[in-house]
């Protein structure tokens, strides 16, 4: 059970990581049905001591530590060598993954380094060339359900980029844009623009938590659920520290479109992307080529109104149908926002209820229990709910609200579901409050569907078409039915793809879930690759067999990968394994993780130009 004393979640007021005020009534309810679901204690001491990265003893690898806190302040640089504490969403750790699919210490870091500035990376960049040791950038750690603040190499140090380095730079009322640092978070942006008074003006996007970085989660091509939801496609500009050590003992910082101008870059950086000569903000995206630490957006204009709306639809096969009427309604923007279509059984797991609640035997929860509960819930019985807003003055949404309320009634059993028939905590409204820019905390609730709750997902991309999706959720339900996992689908639907984003929730502390957790997992991306779907990012664990699925031509975007990794990174020290991308110095040594595997350790590192740190 949940200790009675359970410290108050900090606020922005305290931490830059922290709540909003307006939210932490509903922090402290999330929080306290997180830890009445905890079977374990928090805090875990070390089985295995210190994680040393491999390549440099323990005796020279301190020594190198010890170097490293003279030059930054001793308290600016944290081992990790006694114990791991997990927490919970809003208070989340930065040295390995609190919803392990693989024992605790596999993904870890061996110390956590707090930058202030620039300058400061550019010391730590410089001294890991030095002593080999491997780098991990985190902003705020917060990509749970991917792996989290957690290395992919063991003993990794982890440079925490948010504690220190968490302005917001500039907002521009006039262009509609923001210049921020690694630690802003949504929560953090949104707030700064209503004590601006700025909020009635524009509005940020938000994911369905705001407590992730806004550079973090653009970087990691992220999304969110107003018309500016593509992320990445609403950046502007970026200053990143590359990871290489020059000639003259120099370390290289560059910023891309319009702020590589010699003088007035920042009039136009946020304003046109793209500058000059070829555009390089792609390769430092989903990548390990090297540390953002400013980055440029474009922020929404108020559209003068918006309404939310929600369906209901019966059954199960109404999906590729309702897929096929979606197409067109969003291609032309009449579906206007990043929505969600989502399965009934999610109406019942968001309620933060734990699964024993509706069904105590195993295996995936029936369809007719899952209906039987649905009854009873605001929403009703159905098979899919589809959560959207309409944009504008009254008498435009009013005209697309029409013509989307006639296209999906098309449906035989579609229900529209009044609004003013809701209740006020039912989880429409944290949607509503989403897709008109106003970050939540409502989507965590689902994670309670299990014990000591975890989760995973599986994230393909395919076209907006019926089939494709009926083959997505056919060959999710056979995989979830031979683990005896529930399925719990959602499709987010942009302008001309769409997102199968499945949540696998399981206890931390089973085993044996976990094993049937992973191999679901990659049976799932073997499946949907030989029909053609890729994954647009993944966890840790799965990031080699998701980068060998994109194999065209002898792998040829992987051998690319690889040139530009050796180029910009000699000596392999950033995030080495990232999204599949190993340097030389790791490259086919035992590395690769397919599936099966006992460590997350490869055979060793090659030394560089007969270097040894032993």
């Amino acid at each position: 059970m949940a200790p009675p004393d359970l410290p108050a979640t900090p606020t922005l007021t305290v931490a830059h990581s922290g709540i909003p005020e307006r939210l932490l009534q509903k922090a402290t309810l999330a929080k306290s049905l997180i830890y009445n679901g905890k079977t374990v204690s928090d805090t875990a001491t070390l089985q295995r001591g210190l994680p040393i990265p491999q390549g440099i003893s323990k005796p020279a690898f301190l020594s190198a530590i010890d170097e490293l806190r003279n030059l930054l302040g001793a308290k600016h640089v944290l081992l990790n060598d006694k114990e791991i504490k997990n927490g919970w969403y809003m208070e989340s750790p930065n040295t390995h993954d609190m919803m392990p699919l693989f024992d605790s210490e596999e993904f870890i870091a061996s110390a956590v380094v707090y930058p202030g500035s620039v300058d400061d990376v550019k010391i730590i960049v410089k001294w890991a060339n030095k002593h080999l040791i491997p780098l991990f950038p985190i902003s705020i750690g917060r990509n749970l359900g991917y792996g989290g603040s957690a290395p992919r190499v063991r003993g990794s140090v982890t440079i925490d980029l948010g504690r220190r380095m968490n302005r917001i730079l500039d907002i521009n009322a006039d262009d509609f844009t923001c210049l921020v640092e690694p630690g802003v978070t949504f929560y953090a942006l949104h707030e700064e623009l209503v004590k601006r008074g700025l909020d009635d003006k524009m509005w940020i996007d938000t994911p369905d938590l705001g407590g992730g970085s806004v550079i973090g989660n653009t970087l990691d091509r992220g999304v969110g659920y107003t018309p500016y939801g593509d992320h990445w496609a609403c950046h502007s500009g970026l200053e990143v520290v590359l990871p290489s050590v020059g000639e003259k003992g120099d370390v290289s910082v560059l910023r891309t479109g319009m702020g590589a101008l010699g003088v007035g870059g920042e009039n136009t950086w946020q304003c046109f992307p793209y500058g000059f000569g070829p555009y390089n903000d792609g390769i430092f995206s989903q990548s390990n080529f090297g540390i953002v630490t400013k980055m440029g957006m474009t922020l929404m204009p108020n559209p003068g109104g918006f309404e939310s709306f929600m369906y209901t639809f019966a059954n199960e096969s109404d999906l590729a149908p309702l897929i096929e009427i979606i197409r067109p309604l969003r291609i032309s923007n009449i579906l206007e926002n990043v929505a969600q279509l989502r399965h009934g059984l999610q109406t019942l797991s968001v309620k933060g209820h734990p699964r024993t609640k509706y069904f105590a035997g195993t295996g995936p929860m029936p369809d007719d229990v899952v209906r039987k509960h649905l009854r009873t819930t605001a929403t009703g019985e159905c098979a899919w709910v589809y959560y959207g807003m309409s944009y504008g003055p009254a008498h435009i949404r009013g005209h697309k609200l029409d013509i989307i309320d006639k296209e999906f009634h098309r449906i035989p059993g579609c229900k529209r579901i009044d609004p003013s028939t809701l209740p006020a905590d039912e989880y429409f409204w944290s949607r509503d409050r989403i897709a008109s820019g106003t970050p939540d905390l409502e989507e965590l609730k689902w994670v309670n569907w299990m014990p000591n709750g975890s989760h995973i997902a599986f994230s393909p991309v395919s076209p907006i078409r019926g089939k494709d999706a009926d083959n997505l959720f056919a060959l999710a339900r056979k995989r979830h039915a031979e683990a005896g996992i529930d399925l719990m689908p959602a499709f987010c639907v942009g302008l001309r793809e769409m997102h199968l984003i499945v949540e696998i929730v399981f206890d931390a502390e089973d085993e044996e879930m976990k094993r049937k957790a992973e191999e679901c997992l990659r049976g799932m991306i073997d499946d949907a690759a030989k029909l053609g779907y890729g994954e647009y990012r993944t966890h840790l664990a799965l990031m080699d067999q998701v980068a060998g699925t994109y194999s065209w031509n002898d792998s040829a975007l992987m051998k690319f990968n690889n040139t530009l990794k050796d180029a910009i990174d000699p000596n392999g020290i950033l995030a080495p394994g990232r999204c599949g991308i190993w340097p030389e110095r790791y490259r086919n040594r035992g590395w690769e993780l397919k599936g099966g595997e006992t460590s997350t350790e490869g055979e060793g590192v090659a030394p560089v130009g007969g270097q040894s740190k032993m």
